[in-house]
């Protein structure tokens, strides 16, 4: 794997992976290195609201997934477990021998997945929104919202962003919808992209190995989550050792973006106890 700092854009730099994707990352900030792993969406740019806060007591990395954004699919099949090496091959680029990762959603698999991979690796995890393994509401809702991505991409974007924020929140950013609906998965590499990211977060299943993930853990989410219910993260923090748990009494599922300063001041303040 390789890096390379493109000229005129501070702080970004490109990481190419043993199956030949390019993923297009960023390094702000200095101090003990925070990765962070967006969802499902898979966008560096998810974190845009989050990473100057974070940025000024960590060294935050973040990245646009394989076939995301700027960055390209590669040929290496798409898994939990390959999202996690390739979590691996970005620190690696950016020179990082351990950091803390905070992975949203489908991140906190990856997260749960690289830590099993190479626990070494890690000083400690922040599941954001996340599971442990599937549940029959999950399984229920991804499958629907494939079905509706075959037929309908400007109609799984918008399913996709009303159910993610609360109503009032989106109402009052309305912008936040039409861009959505903007970058819609329109196009057919676009759409097979979107469906192998579903297909491998409903295969995940981490109850196996969760009993022997030591490391500091903070459980963080929103009490009115609809695509990752409390239910589920209770769930989670319960199998794991040790965990802090706290959820914020609303939000949503994209809690990061709609409660910004409550996010980061509960990731900032746990990651400083950490020492």
């Amino acid at each position: 794997m390789s890096a390379a700092i493109p000229t005129g854009t501070p702080g970004a730099f490109s990481v190419t992976t043993p199956d030949g994707a390019v993923l297009h990352a960023f390094s702000e900030g200095a101090g003990p290195a925070l990765l962070l792993v967006s969802g499902l969406g898979g966008t560096a740019g998810f974190w845009k609201g989050n990473t100057a806060t974070l940025a000024r007591s960590s060294c935050v990395i973040r990245f646009d997934q394989r076939g995301i954004g700027a960055s390209s699919r590669g040929s290496a099949p798409c898994t939990i477990d390959q999202l996690a090496r390739d979590c691996l091959s970005v620190l690696d680029a950016a020179g990082v021998e351990r950091a803390v990762l905070l992975g949203h959603s489908t991140g906190g698999c990856i997260g749960q997945a690289l830590a099993r991979i190479a626990p070494e690796r890690l000083d400690g995890l922040i599941l954001s929104a996340t599971w442990l393994k599937p549940s029959h509401y999950m399984s229920a809702l991804f499958g629907a919202r494939r079905a509706i991505l075959a037929e309908n991409p400007q109609a799984y974007a918008a399913t996709a962003v009303l159910i993610s924020y609360p109503p009032a929140w989106l109402e009052a950013h309305w912008s936040v919808y039409e861009a959505a609906i903007a970058a819609a998965p329109v196009s057919a590499e676009a759409r097979q992209v979107v469906r192998e990211r579903i297909d491998a977060l409903l295969s995940f299943d981490g109850s196996a190995d969760i009993a022997a993930l030591t490391l500091p853990t903070l459980v963080l989410g929103a009490r009115d989550d609809m695509i990752v219910p409390a239910f589920l993260q209770e769930d989670l923090a319960a199998a794991l050792p040790g965990a802090r748990k706290i959820l914020l009494d609303s939000g949503g599922h994209f809690f990061p973006v709609s409660r910004p300063d409550a996010f980061t001041a509960q990731v900032a303040e746990w990651i400083g106890e950490l020492g």
